[in-house]
């Protein structure tokens, strides 16, 4: 009995001994992690202010039929560059070539009849009130005549300026058409006007740095998101906010050697401003609660705490603020489901430069 007794110790021991190997030594005690935190960076930094826009052309205007007439030919094809007084449209003169012949030879009869007159008031076989009527026969048959050939050069459109031409009315080589039938639209592209409408506080900025004389360009970004190549000059404000939306109306000009742009194209107007001692976080380092944006703040003593902010800009891949957090504070660089306010971490001190740098930043 003794030996079962002293077998069974040693039995008991020895699974004691067997279990105690097979745990972990890391079962025994919680893992430690260190979490990144970081500071703000706090630099003099670039922004573009975007705004949607128009684009016109500085001249563009409709061609209209200024005469009644069959349509007997066109010259030209939609697109198409063409040159000032260049033919585009021909509308059938034949009447009018016959109403300048007809004057024409009202002049002549009219001109005789004076010569004639004259030579009869010399005679005093006539008076000089009746030679006086034959001028102004003449003078009304001359007037008729330069009326005619006007209406006969109606019948030939030409271009008033350089420019493309657009799109055809309804029209076709044969049809008739009525005075003030559009035939299409010409437009002069070499020079784009580009609308956009501006708040308030950012005109008040453009007028300040105005009277200091400082420069002040914009940029382009069309639909494609490709940058025009040429710089835009700001050249017109109207006069009057709207009361709606409380801006206003801008105009700036863009030269178009190679008439990429074109009349009614749509695009974003960049203009470039700087904001200096920017605070400047990663947007990846907030979260939201109701439309609020928060991050965690960490203490010297490692003790996370939530903080407000309020984002003054946004850019690429970081938020410049404007009240939540100071210079000196730290933060930390991802929020983590597992951390709560109150709670106390270890943490590692980043350098906010390469914090910013490794966001693929577009401002450096």
């Amino acid at each position: 009995m003794e030996l079962i007794k002293k077998l069974t110790f040693i039995y008991s021991f020895l699974i004691m001994l067997f279990l105690t190997g097979c745990q972990s030594p890391h079962e025994s005690k919680e893992i430690e992690y260190t979490y990144q935190v970081s500071k703000p960076l706090v630099k003099d930094m670039g922004l573009n202010d975007e705004y949607v826009c128009q684009i016109r052309a500085i001249q563009h205007i409709e061609l209209r039929s200024l005469e009644k007439g069959y349509l007997q030919k066109k010259y030209i094809d939609e697109g198409q560059f063409v040159h000032q007084g260049q033919m585009l449209f021909q509308i059938k003169p034949s009447i009018y070539k016959a109403d300048v012949q007809k004057s024409q030879a009202e002049v002549d009869l009219a001109n005789i009849e004076l010569k004639n007159n004259k030579a009869l008031v010399e005679k005093d076989i006539i008076s000089k009130s009746e030679a006086a009527m034959s001028a102004a026969k003449l003078a009304k048959a001359s007037a008729e005549l330069e009326m005619a050939q006007t209406h006969l050069r109606f019948t030939e459109i030409r271009a008033p300026f350089n420019g493309l031409v657009g799109k055809f009315g309804d029209i076709r080589t044969g049809s008739l058409l009525d005075e003030g039938d559009l035939l299409t639209t010409l437009s002069d592209n070499h020079k784009m006007w580009v609308y956009f409408n501006v708040p308030e506080a950012r005109y008040l900025d453009y007028m300040k740095n105005k009277q200091n004389n400082i420069s002040q360009t914009v940029q382009l970004k069309l639909a494609n998101n490709d940058l025009y190549p040429e710089v835009g000059t700001i050249e017109t404000i109207e006069s009057d906010f709207s009361n709606t939306s409380g801006n206003i109306a801008f105009r700036a000009a863009f030269n178009n050697p190679h008439t990429l742009l074109r009349h009614g194209e749509t695009g974003t107007i960049l203009w470039p401003k700087l904001i200096k001692k920017a605070i400047i976080i990663p947007q990846k380092s907030t979260f939201e609660i109701l439309d609020k944006k928060f991050v965690l703040v960490v203490d010297k003593n490692g003790v996370v705490h939530e903080r407000e902010i309020a984002v003054a800009e946004e850019a690429p891949n970081v938020f410049i603020l404007k009240s939540g957090i100071s210079p000196d504070e730290m933060f930390l660089l991802e929020r983590q489901s597992k951390i709560y306010k109150g709670d106390k971490i270890k943490y590692k001190i980043m350098d906010p430069q390469s914090v910013i740098k490794n966001l693929d930043l577009y401002a450096n």
